[in-house]
């Protein structure tokens, strides 16, 4: 069953009619295939009218929309020879990160995504994308593996946050976040990371302190949620809207801001409505970063990584 954000209801009807359409049967004055390409090409108009005007808010739905593909349905689809690596060597696995080995266009990768699930049994397995500490020593681990093998390492982002819970504070949630954040900028090795969905808080720069920062043209990157904000400055939830204009969490502002580096365009709709479109694109984006990155001898990739994070801070907004 698809499902449409609240925007996009002018845009169910017409689909709706044509799913009619297509489930009439038999003989009929009416020419049912041409109906059907006229109100397809209704659809299309009014998607390329509603996604080129899009609000932050309406953003923040786009990028949290189920049907948007997830890590391992870029993992699954782009990563060959893809062979999985558990545990943290010191407490646990945690299943809202994978990472393992595997070949990108044919060379050697490792690939480290946060996965929030697809449906309720695997959101619940994946702790809606939510990492707790174990998470991201997991990938401390794989991002010093790839440095030792001097493999790029691609992260793909998409979360709503490091898991609040009094487990993961007692397991130092917060030295870990730290810590992934530190040996992403450490690393001698490309480091190429894709916001794919929501880029959350702290939970997720500790994947994304790269070379290359990419963000899909729909997804979100801010210190904090938009409910999250308007509750703390407003006291109400919501202003949420509000507090998403306000948070310049859109990759074109972001972009604008030099917090990332490009935008990868989505197909029409949104990548949920042409997942394997989104994914193809995002697999010729990273490999292209990657190209440009792989000449670069390992000293160099670090203190670039470290000068881009520096001079980030120093600019500020207005810079």
């Amino acid at each position: 069953m698809n499902h449409f954000l609240d925007f996009e209801k002018p845009i169910a009807e017409l689909e709706g009619k044509i799913e009619e359409l297509r489930h009439l049967s038999g003989a009929g004055e009416v020419n049912i295939a041409e109906e059907v390409s006229k109100l397809q090409a209704k659809v299309d108009k009014l998607l390329r009218q509603t996604y080129a005007k899009l609000t932050p808010w309406q953003k923040a739905q786009v990028a949290r929309h189920p049907g948007r593909p997830h890590a391992l349905d870029y993992i699954h689809a782009l990563i060959t020879d893809f062979t999985p690596l558990a545990g943290d060597r010191l407490f646990a696995e945690d299943c809202a990160i994978v990472g393992g080995l595997g070949r990108l266009g044919g060379r050697s990768v490792v690939v480290i995504g946060t996965e929030k699930g697809a449906d309720t049994q695997s959101r619940v397995k994946h702790n809606f994308g939510m990492v707790r500490p174990e998470g991201y020593r997991k990938a401390q681990r794989l991002m010093r593996l790839a440095e030792r093998f001097a493999l790029p390492v691609v992260t793909l982002v998409d979360t709503a946050g490091a898991y609040p819970g009094v487990d993961a504070e007692a397991r130092g949630q917060a030295e870990a976040i730290a810590r992934s954040i530190e040996t992403c900028l450490d690393i001698k090795a490309p480091l190429v990371s894709v916001i794919i969905g929501e880029g959350g808080s702290g939970g997720a720069i500790a994947l994304a302190a790269a070379n290359a920062v990419l963000m899909l043209q729909h997804s979100i990157y801010s210190v904090i949620s938009p409910e999250g904000c308007a509750s703390i400055l407003w006291r109400d939830g919501d202003k949420a809207k509000d507090a998403a204009g306000a948070l310049h969490l859109t990759a074109q502002d972001l972009h604008k801001l030099k917090v990332i580096d490009a935008v990868v365009d989505e197909p029409l709709g949104g990548a949920h409505r042409a997942p394997q479109d989104a994914i193809s694109r995002v697999g010729a984006a990273i490999e292209k970063a990657l190209g440009e990155l792989r000449p670069l001898e390992g000293g160099v990739l670090k203190a670039r990584r470290r000068e881009k994070f520096l001079t980030m801070g120093a600019q500020g907004i207005g810079g």
